[in-house]
């Protein structure tokens, strides 16, 4: 199993992911309280975390704050059971299932549906009757889920 964060200044979405790459809990939640799960319930023996990367622009306030809570996070992951945390730059997030970096949310979704549910109707997320294999998923779940998939194709590769 593994842990993908897509962390923010606030809020942070998380995607529990098993080997076979079928999301099995996600959420979005408050980083406070999500810092103390990384500390006591761990359902996971890997983590990645999106990192934050500049590229010469100048950058706000909120890019900071989240620095600081991936620091946190990595150093809650790291004092539990957790051998090693891994770091991945969004950029290779969308080269790995975009083939660009010029990829928005958007492509980055529609790369996901197209490869875990091609053809389902409503975008895979299914109906509360009956769930696809998206059923839940909005707005940075997509983000986390994204970061996982990417993080177990270049664990294939290797």
């Amino acid at each position: 199993m593994i842990l993908a964060i897509d962390p923010g200044t606030t809020e942070s979405a998380y995607c529990l992911i098993d080997d076979d790459y079928k999301p099995i809990e996600f959420g979005k939640v408050e980083n406070e309280g999500f810092l103390f799960e990384l500390k006591h319930e761990l359902l996971f023996n890997k983590i990645v975390i999106e990192m934050v990367a500049s590229y010469g622009m100048p950058v706000g306030r909120e890019v900071f704050e989240t620095c600081v809570w991936i620091g946190r996070f990595q150093q809650a992951a790291l004092d539990s059971t957790v051998p090693k945390v891994n770091l991945m730059y969004r950029k290779d997030v969308k080269m790995n299932l975009c083939n660009t970096t010029k990829a928005k949310d958007s492509n980055i979704i529609q790369a996901l549906i197209d490869r875990f549910a091609y053809g389902v109707p409503n975008r895979g997320k299914g109906y509360k009757k009956s769930p696809g294999y998206f059923y839940g998923f909005k707005a940075d779940i997509w983000q986390a889920y994204a970061l996982g998939v990417a993080y177990l194709d270049k664990k294939e590769e290797v």
